[in-house]
């Protein structure tokens, strides 16, 4: 069998799918190139990749569209490419699911950095040691598995999102703030700009049910962070 780690990357520019497609294979990764987002949707649910490098502008329907229709159905990671002068895609796509996006130009290191750092983290499925479940009346958090269940229910969540929520619920009643889980989480510090985990806390109370104002469940501390309730679950 090979475990070979597979990544799909959409994009339309010959050149520049080729480069990463060399650079990423040499770096030990099996690539495929999709340049169409039409095509790209049955593509990724029928291969499964283990994660998806899409772009934005595509021929057929653009990024954000396959992301949003492959979504509820693929939970690897997303990583988006965008141009650095569009701000709103990158929220867009993050609100949609995508759990990071890379600037254009790409850098070919800090893309093989964010792949290594969102397998890692995907993998952690596959623990050397058992981990326990999390657990607050209706809702338990199975970490080995990656799954969650809110009275009873299956809830679907990106791995972005598992992860926010497995952070958030492992540190219940304390405060963290958004560098923490940056930091955690991506490996990187947060620039006062980055709107990631305020997009995936936001898709996490509108699945748990968590969405009216003010939030009972995962709180958010003026000036400081997010907070997990740990008692509000019964």
């Amino acid at each position: 069998m090979d475990n070979t780690p597979y990544v799909l990357l959409v994009e339309d520019d010959e050149r520049l799918a080729d480069l990463m497609q060399e650079y990423l294979t040499k770096h030990g990764f099996r690539v495929r190139i999709q340049g169409r987002g039409d095509l790209a949707v049955d593509d990724i649910l029928e291969s499964k990749p283990d994660l998806l490098v899409l772009d934005i502008m595509l021929p057929g329907i653009d990024g954000l569209e396959v992301c949003r229709r492959v979504r509820q159905h693929y939970t690897a990671p997303i990583l988006m490419l965008t141009a650095r002068d569009e701000d709103i895609d990158q929220i867009v796509g993050l609100e949609l699911g995508a759990d990071d996006y890379i600037n254009k130009p790409v850098q070919p290191r800090l893309l093989l950095a964010r792949i290594n750092a969102h397998l890692r983290r995907a993998n952690a499925q596959r623990p050397s040691v058992k981990l326990e479940n999390l657990n607050f009346g209706t809702l338990r958090i199975d970490l080995a598995g990656r799954e969650v269940q809110l009275d009873e229910q299956h809830i679907e969540l990106s791995t972005g999102e598992f992860d926010v929520l497995a952070l958030l619920a492992g540190n219940a009643g304390s405060v963290l703030d958004r560098d923490k889980i940056l930091r955690t989480l991506r490996g990187i510090e947060y620039d006062g700009i980055d709107r990631s985990v305020d997009i995936a806390v936001s898709r996490l109370r509108r699945k748990l049910g968590d969405d009216a104002q003010p939030a009972k469940r995962i709180k958010t501390v003026r000036n400081k962070g997010y907070l997990f309730v740990a008692d509000s679950w019964n």
